[in-house]
Parts: C-alpha cells; sequence; structure tokens
C-alpha cells in the first residue's frame, strides 16, 4: 500500500509547511500522530552510508566528527521508471536539485545557516524530498550522532544536548526506532542499543540494523547477533555492507556498491542462509513494508486526533470571527450585524434568558416600597406645622367649614417628598441596565474581535440610555407632581363628618385649632397620603419600564445606527481596526483547518477502502 505512505508523507510535508509539527513541542499534533522512521546511532557507526544505499545516492556531508548536526527529514517518493531523480528542500520551495553533490552541500550550508560554522547542534530540522523510481516510499529521520565526549569547539554540555534532542524525538509512540549499530564493536557498548532499551523496553518499535559486518577481525562474525541470540529483538536484524571510504574515494556508485553487497552476503559461508534477509535492498523494502504495517494499525487514533483537532480548530475560528469584507457595504454589513448580536444579547437579559433584568423586578418589589416606607412625614404632620400651615392657609379669614386650604399644603408638602424615592428607582434601573450593556458586549464575541467598535457601541448604548433616563425622570416625577396637583376628592367624601359641619358651634373659632382637631386632621392627611403612596408604588414601576426598559428594547441603537448611515468607508473600517496578531492567528487557524480537513478526507477514504 504505497499510497497510504504516500499520503502520510503528503501530510507531512503539509504540516511541515504549517509548522504543525511536534519537534520541539510536547503538545499532540498531526505530525506526533503519523508515524516516521528516526535514524539513531553513535558516531561513525555508518548512519549515513545506510542512508545513502537506502536512497541509492551520495547526497549527505562527511567528515570526521559531528558531521549530522541538525535533524534531517528525508522522505523518500517513488515516481515512475524512467523518470529523472530530483530533490527539493522545504526552506527552497519550487527549486529543484538533479545534482546530489549539490544537495550534499547545501545540508551543510543550510546547517551552518543555523549553526554558524561552530560544531554547535540544532533542533530545528531540515526537511529534504528525494524523488526517485529507485526508492521505496519512506520518511526516515537522520538525528546527530551520540557521542561520548565533547571535541575542541564544541560545549561540555554537547554530549548531553545530542542524547536530549534524540529522546524528543524516539520517546513518542508512533516513532520507530532504527537503531545502528557497529559489528566491530561489542554490542554492549552500542549507544543506539542502550538509548532506545531505555525508550522502548519491550523493544516494539525497535529495528537493528548491523553495519561494518565485513569490517569485523577475521575468525568472528556476527552470525549471533543476525539470529536474535546476542540481543533479541521483536523484529529480526538486518546486516548491511557499506562502502568502504576507498570505495568512495573512488566515486564506486551505489548499484555496484548494493551488487558487492549482495555478494558478500551470498558468498560467505556464515551469512549464506541469511543472505534473503540481509543487504540494504531489503533494510529499504522492510521498513517500507514495516512502516505501512504500522501506519493501519494507526489509523484509527489518527482518525481520531483529526477528528478532535478539527472541532477545536473550528470552534477557535468561530470565537475569534470572521475576517474583515473589504468594500464599505460589507462592512457596513458586519456592523450592523455585529450590533444586532449584541442587541439580541441585550434583550435576552432582559426578557429573563440570560441573568440581570431580574434585578430591575427587585427595585419595584423591594428596593422601591422600602423607600417609601421609610419616609418621615412627622415633620410634616407635627402639630406644630399642622396649626403653623392651617393658621396660614387662613390667612386674616378663619375657615368658616373645613381649612381646605390647609389640607391641600399639607397634602402638598408630604407627598412632594415621594419625589426621592421616584427618583432613586429610576436612577437604580438605569444603573441595572448599564451594567447589563457591559455584560452584553462581554457575552459578544465578535465586539472583542473589533476594539473600536467595542468602545463605539457601549458609549452609543450609554448615552442612550441616558436620554432614556432623563425621559423617564421627567415622567415619573410628574405623576408624583400630578399628585400634588389634583386631589382624590372621594376620599374625602367617605371620611365620617362631624355632627354639624363646620364642628359644634359653642366652641370658638379659636378652639378649633386645639390639639384633639389638629390630630385629627394629620391622621386624614396621612392616611390620603398613604394612598398616594399606595398608588404610585404601582404607576412609578409602569412609567420606568415604559420610559426605559421598553425603550431599550425597542429603539436602543437607533441614534448610532442613524449615524453610522453617515459614515464614509475609511471610518467604518476603522470601527473594524482588528489586532493584527488576532487577524495572523485566523489566517494560520484557516490554513491548518484546511491542512487537516484534506487529511481527514484522504486517510478515511484509504480507511474505508481498506
Amino acid at each position: 500500500m504505497e499510497n497510504l505512505i504516500s499520503l502520510v508523507n503528503k501530510i507531512q510535508r503539509a504540516c511541515t509547511a504549517l509548522g504543525d509539527h511536534g519537534e520541539a513541542s510536547a503538545l499532540p499534533t498531526l505530525w506526533d500522530s503519523l508515524p516516521a522512521i528516526a535514524v539513531v546511532g553513535g558516531q561513525s557507526s555508518g548512519k549515513s552510508s545506510v542512508l545513502e544505499s537506502i536512497v541509492g545516492k551520495d547526497f549527505l556531508p562527511r567528515g570526521s566528527g559531528i558531521v549530522t548536526r541538525r535533524p534531517l527529514v528525508l522522505q523518500l517518493h517513488k515516481i515512475e521508471e524512467g523518470s529523472r531523480e530530483y530533490a527539493e528542500f522545504l526552506h527552497l520551495p519550487r527549486k529543484r536539485f538533479t545534482d546530489f553533490a549539490a544537495v550534499r552541500k547545501e545540508i551543510a550550508d543550510e546547517t551552518d545557516r543555523e549553526t554558524g560554522r561552530s560544531k554547535q547542534i540544532s533542533s530545528v530540522p531540515i526537511h529534504l524530498s528525494i524523488y526517485s523510481p529507485n526508492v521505496v516510499n519512506l520518511t526516515l529521520i537522520d538525528l546527530p550522532g551520540l557521542t561520548k565526549v565533547a571535541v575542541e569547539g564544541q560545549s561540555d554540555t554537547i554530549v548531553q544536548e545530542i542524547e536530549n534532542m534524540v529522546r524528543s524525538y524516539i520517546e513518542k509512540p508512533n516513532c520507530i526506532i532504527l537503531a545502528i549499530s557497529p559489528a566491530n564493536q561489542d554490542l554492549a557498548t552500542s549507544d543506539a542499543i542502550r538509548i532506545s532499551r531505555e525508550v522502548d523496553p519491550t523493544g516494539e518499535r525497535t529495528l537493528g540494523v548491523l553495519t561494518k559486518i565485513d569490517l569485523m577481525d577475521k575468525g568472528t562474525d556476527a552470525v549471533e547477533i543476525l539470529e536474535g541470540k546476542s540481543y533479541r529483538l521483536k523484529f529480526p536484524w538486518v546486516g548491511v555492507v557499506n562502502r568502504s571510504q576507498a570505495d568512495i574515494n573512488k566515486n564506486v556508485d551505489m548499484i555496484a556498491a548494493r551488487r558487492r553487497e549482495r555478494e558478500y552476503f551470498s558468498t560467505t559461508p556464515e551469512y549464506k542462509h541469511l543472505a534473503p534477509r540481509m543487504g540494504s535492498e531489503h533494510l529499504a523494502k522492510m521498513l517500507s513494508k514495516h512502516l505501512e504495517t504500522v501506519i493501519k494499525s494507526k489509523i484509527p487514533g489518527i482518525q481520531s486526533l483529526i477528528s478532535k483537532t478539527v472541532a477545536e480548530l473550528e470552534a477557535e475560528l468561530s470565537r475569534l470571527g470572521k475576517p474583515i469584507s473589504a468594500d464599505a457595504g460589507g462592512k457596513l454589513y458586519t456592523i450592523m450585524e455585529i450590533c444586532r448580536l449584541f442587541d439580541g444579547t441585550y434583550k435576552e437579559h432582559l426578557d429573563g434568558v440570560r441573568p440581570g433584568g431580574d434585578k430591575i423586578y427587585n427595585v419595584f418589589d423591594n428596593q422601591l416600597p422600602a423607600a417609601l416606607k421609610r419616609l418621615q412625614f412627622d415633620k410634616q404632620l407635627s402639630m406644630e406645622n399642622i396649626r403653623k400651615l392651617i393658621t396660614e392657609a387662613d390667612g386674616y379669614q378663619p375657615h368658616l367649614i373645613a381649612p381646605e386650604q390647609g389640607y391641600r399644603r399639607l397634602i402638598e408638602s408630604s407627598v412632594i417628598t415621594i419625589r426621592g424615592p421616584a427618583e432613586a428607582a429610576v436612577d437604580a434601573v438605569h444603573s441595572i441596565l448599564k451594567d447589563l450593556v457591559h455584560k452584553s458586549v462581554n457575552e459578544t464575541p465578535e465586539l472583542k474581535q473589533y476594539p473600536a467598535l467595542r468602545v463605539e457601541v457601549t458609549n452609543a448604548a450609554s448615552d442612550s440610555l441616558e436620554r432614556m433616563r432623563e425621559e423617564s425622570k421627567k415622567a415619573t416625577l410628574k405623576l408624583v407632581d400630578m399628585e400634588c396637583s389634583y386631589l382624590t376628592v372621594d376620599f374625602f367624601r367617605k371620611l365620617p363628618q362631624d355632627v354639624e359641619k363646620g364642628g359644634n358651634p359653642s366652641h370658638s373659632i379659636f378652639d378649633r385649632y386645639n390639639d384633639s382637631y389638629l390630630r385629627r386632621i394629620g391622621t386624614t392627611v396621612l392616611a390620603y397620603v398613604n394612598m398616594v403612596c399606595a398608588s404610585l408604588r404601582n404607576s412609578i414601576p409602569k412609567s420606568i419600564v415604559y420610559c426605559q426598559v421598553r425603550e431599550a428594547k425597542r429603539s436602543f441603537l437607533d441614534h448610532f445606527y442613524t449615524d453610522l448611515g453617515k459614515l464614509e468607508t475609511k471610518q467604518l473600517s476603522s470601527l473594524l481596526n482588528e489586532d493584527p496578531a488576532i487577524m495572523e492567528r485566523r489566517s494560520a487557524l484557516a490554513k491548518r483547518l484546511e491542512l487537516y480537513r484534506s487529511a481527514q478526507a484522504e486517510i478515511d477514504s484509504v480507511a474505508w477502502a481498506k
């Protein structure tokens, strides 16, 4: 199923292009979920020669000490027979290399661009794709060779830095470890086997390769290792015979080298029985087949990760909002649509769909009645004040039947104090409505996207509420003033009258101002004022709701919409002046989402075809 490996290669390239890979990250990414083969070995273990044998080309830098100083992500793509071989680097898009000596030079140059001409290392990978009819579809990651000592020009921490870098790759559960060990050294001292055993103690992910078999001392062989008797892995060991330095110096090509390798295993008595599963060609085919098997087994997990990530990306893009339209009409529509969403959220608070509107009822049901009860009429209805107002109202001629003007003055001076609680109720509702504006702004994600528009909408809503408060205050205080200007006659007609109108004629006119008489007047006035309080307790909320709450629901942003229609394109653009970081984030998320959806569709199609 070469198509499956090609698909993984394609997704890995796309991940890399978008920066969606986890080389230096602990976060799970699509790259991390895709199986890949990491090549691990000590310095001079023959790693580079193994890779070149698999590819069939000389393309890797050579030299003493640490040559591989950056990870090399190598993707092999099998193309049609007869097609010309070429290579491409991710950092040089659209540039094809047909000269593999130039590929070697570019790897060295790109390494130096990142690390300088020192011998330091970098975890930033180089991505190289090779297209050839002579390769199998495969992804290999060549890692810096493990070392035990730092050489001149390297920091003292280089040994640990290299090991940490290697671990960051091979610790991932989807990484297949290709452990390269030279046969002419004791396997117990193999750096590749040591670190592989630490991260993969069961050997489930480790493939062993034995190099330099032809360089073993006379009288010794690697049969026990290759047969899995000396050190057993889950998968069979593969032995390879690389080109010698003399062969490299003589420019012996890979075809001749592979032929000599086949001859070596088929003609050497110790290895003759193992020959079918030895050599670089067998290793490449085995790796491709093994990678294909691992990919198949990982498809459900990959599908799950992709589905989860697509949902997360869609949610974040939704939170960030849509991109801004370029034309004036589109900008105006966007602003109006955002305002409509804000207005809808605000109405939901008032209508009880969201919390907050219930506080208005609390003003009417608790705060206003409590404020009315706290009104002190003692001062207005004290014996001294009643006598004073009655006497003043009579003027030079005492009242004949009842002190009507005195009653009016006493009632007016008492009722007028209700203006305070009425005005306080208007302000309390205004404060609640204003708080709901800020809540609704924070609950409208689109307004967070555009800070300038958020400020303008908040200011417009606050100005609108201020106008409503003034109208409400006028209307509500008029209710109080109405009670002062026209008294309810029926209330007084129902009061019990004296036996003789005007009181007892045997009393002098001055006896009418005695305490008993004045106290009765005070009681009557208090009863009337209490009746007015009860009436206003019901009518004040109606006035406030009509002038403030109803208007807030009906024409909250009308003035803003009117002003909005007069703005020019440049002014509309300033309202939609989005944070550049958000724009960049949205663009990156959109590209990543496109990648994941494409990967989802292609992997699903492969999964269904299984």
